[in-house]
């Protein structure tokens, strides 16, 4: 008798990703007691013909021998969103929370779960598209947000490569066994994801990606993170598949916007003309989004402006001040509200820190731009 790892390990390695109807024995019956069924002498289903042709020992072997780890539900390492993959609303007739999965990589995946973003497009990608994801991961690494991703050619790839030039980890979900990820020519960018990142499958070792897998696949990357952004993708796209995953899971969805004349517009306009994705254009865009209502996104220390430090009733007056010409003392003050002494305090205070300075007729302005405050 195996244990319920073992046994979910098991039918994870005769079921396919997305299979409901298992998913759902097993959640009412226990992984242990729908594998003893399935293996009974006797059983001719088809499902159960491959299920007696599984040695347990051997694929916990072969496991370990990859050096991957096989996570379920309850583990640590577990990504709880994935439990939103129970009883939702079937996307090409798959759904359900994964029975497990095979791990590989020195993150830890539930971690980098929690703060993370999708990225997903086009495999035939333009080298316009390939920069905005690149630099959209990029930045959204160093804002401390993995990027989540699907390893193909195209964009999943340009994200990989940006969230790696970050600080934060990338994932990356494969539609096939982690001993021989697809695509083969990605496997130096797999190499680099997995020494602080995380490569992750439903699959067992030694299985072969289909286009019903790749299908599955999209529901992890959806379900794994808060939000999905759409880069590029035609009017048929295996990336549309992921956002409709994310729409169902109540995911946020995202969109940049191309040139009208592409192919790989097509879809991401489409959506955010239909309001069913939020255009985006910078990660500052997508952390605002992501943000807990009512809290904003601090500025980075590299955006921040002279003026932050200022006091309410400075920048008041500071910003009563015109772009060109020059203004008196008691219009400022009306502008802004306060009384003249009170306005004469702070435009001396302003001239102290470099902001504003006063002409030979006794008016304020700002000072010569070489010469403002930095």
């Amino acid at each position: 008798m195996i244990g319920e790892r073992e046994a979910r390990m098991c039918l994870a390695a005769v079921v396919e990703p997305g299979h409901p109807a298992v998913g759902e024995a097993v959640a009412e019956y226990g992984a242990e007691r729908v594998w003893a069924s399935l293996t009974r002498p006797g059983s001719e289903l088809p499902l159960g013909v491959r299920a007696r042709a599984v040695k347990p020992a051997e694929l916990s072997d072969r496991t370990r021998a990859e050096r991957l780890r096989f996570v379920i539900p309850g583990d640590d390492e577990w990504p709880a969103p994935l439990g939103d993959l129970t009883g939702c609303e079937p996307v090409n007739q798959l759904s359900g929370e994964p029975l497990g999965l095979w791990l590989t990589g020195g993150g830890d995946l539930a971690e980098l779960a929690e703060r993370s973003v999708a990225i997903v497009g086009s495999r035939a990608s333009t080298p316009y598209g390939d920069t905005v994801a690149a630099e959209l991961a990029a930045e959204l690494s160093e804002s401390g947000r993995s990027v989540v991703s699907g390893g193909a050619y195209g964009i999943d790839a340009a994200a990989h490569r940006g969230c790696l030039a970050g600080r934060t980890p990338t994932v990356a979900v494969m539609a096939g066994g982690l001993d021989q990820p697809y695509p083969a020519g990605h496997r130096p960018l797999f190499d680099r994801i997995a020494e602080r990142g995380v490569l992750v499958s439903e699959l067992a070792p030694g299985e072969h990606p289909t286009r019903v897998r790749f299908l599955a696949r999209n529901r992890l990357i959806a379900a794994l993170t808060p939000g999905t952004v759409l880069v590029e993708a035609a009017a048929r796209s295996g990336a549309r598949n992921t956002v409709t995953w994310a729409n169902v899971l109540g995911r946020i969805v995202m969109a940049v916007p191309g040139p009208v004349t592409s192919a790989t517009s097509v879809t991401p306009h489409l959506l955010i003309r239909d309001s069913e994705a939020v255009l985006v254009a910078r990660a500052g865009d997508v952390l605002e989004l992501l943000s807990p209502l009512g809290r904003a996104n601090p500025r980075p220390p590299s955006e921040r402006r002279p003026t932050d430090e200022l006091s309410p009733d400075e920048l008041r007056v500071f910003e009563a001040v015109p772009g060109r010409g020059s203004v008196g003392a008691g219009d400022l003050a009306l502008k802004a509200g306060l009384t003249l002494p009170a306005c004469l305090a702070l435009l001396d205070q302003l001239a102290d820190q470099g902001f504003l300075v006063q002409n030979v007729l006794g008016q304020w302005q700002l000072p010569p731009r070489g010469q403002r405050a930095r």
